[in-house]
C-alpha cells in the first residue's frame, strides 16, 4: 500500500482528494493536516510514502514545511508533492528547491492523480515533467543564474550530459535510448549526480541544470 498524507487548509479540498485517492486499491490516506506545522508533525508520526502539500497554508507555508521535511534524516523516505492552483507559480519553484519532487494542479484528472502518486513513490521521474520544466524555464529566465562552476566540476562529462537530459523531462529509459547506453548505466549516473550535488532527487537535478546553465530556458538541453 502507498501511504499518503494530505495537507491543505481547505477541508473540501482534502475531502475531494481523499475520495479520489481511496478509489485505488493500492493507496491509503493515513492522515490529514490543516496547516504546515501539522503536516510536519504528522509526517514524523505517520511516515507516509507521499505527502500532498498545499503550497499556501497558515502557520507554516508549503515551502517551509517542505524544507523541514527534506532536512530531517528520519523523513528521507517521504516524497513531497506540492498542490497548487496555478501551473506557473514562483512558490512551486521554491518548493522544488526545498526538496519537493514535483507538483500537481488541484484540478488534476482522477486517473492522473492516482498515477502521479505512484510515480512519486517510485521516485524515478518528475511529475508532469513538461509542465514542471516550463515552470522552471520561465522562473529561471527572470533571475540571474550563478555560474555553478564548483558544483559542475564535481560531475563527469557524461554525468553533465545526463543531468541536462533529465532537465528536458526524459525518463531513464528515454535517456538510455537517446545515448545508446543501458538503462542501468543511466540510473547509476543519475544516482551519482544526485549524491555529488547533494540533491534530494531528480527534481533538484532539474533545478540545478537550469541554474548552472547545463539547460537553458526555452532551449532544452
Amino acid at each position: 500500500m502507498i501511504r499518503v498524507l494530505l495537507a491543505d487548509d481547505q477541508p473540501l479540498i482534502r475531502a475531494g482528494f481523499r475520495a479520489l485517492l481511496e478509489m485505488a486499491e493500492d493507496i491509503e490516506v493515513v492522515g490529514e493536516a490543516a496547516n504546515g506545522v501539522e503536516a510536519v508533525e504528522l509526517c514524523r508520526a505517520l511516515l507516509p510514502d507521499v505527502t500532498l502539500l498545499d503550497v499556501r497554508m497558515p502557520l507554516l507555508d508549503g515551502i517551509q514545511a517542505t524544507r523541514r521535511i527534506g532536512a530531517a534524516p528520519d523523513l528521507a523516505g517521504v516524497r513531497v508533492v506540492i498542490l497548487t492552483n496555478h501551473a506557473i507559480d514562483e512558490y512551486v519553484f521554491a518548493a522544488l528547491r526545498a526538496g519537493a519532487c514535483g507538483f500537481l494542479l488541484k484540478d488534476i484528472e482522477p486517473a492522473d492523480l492516482l498515477q502521479s502518486v505512484r510515480v512519486a513513490t517510485r521516485g524515478d521521474a518528475l511529475l508532469s515533467p513538461s509542465i514542471t520544466r516550463r515552470l522552471i524555464e520561465e522562473y529561471v529566465a527572470t533571475v540571474p543564474r550563478p555560474a555553478g562552476g564548483a558544483e559542475l566540476e564535481r560531475l563527469t562529462a557524461r554525468e553533465r550530459e545526463i543531468v541536462a537530459l533529465v532537465a528536458t523531462g526524459m525518463s531513464n529509459e528515454e535517456i538510455a535510448a537517446h545515448l545508446v547506453i543501458s538503462h542501468a548505466t543511466v540510473k547509476t549516473h543519475v544516482s551519482r549526480s544526485i549524491t555529488k550535488l547533494g540533491a534530494r532527487d531528480r527534481a533538484q537535478l532539474v533545478v540545478f541544470a537550469y541554474e548552472s546553465g547545463l539547460a537553458t530556458p526555452g532551449g532544452g538541453s
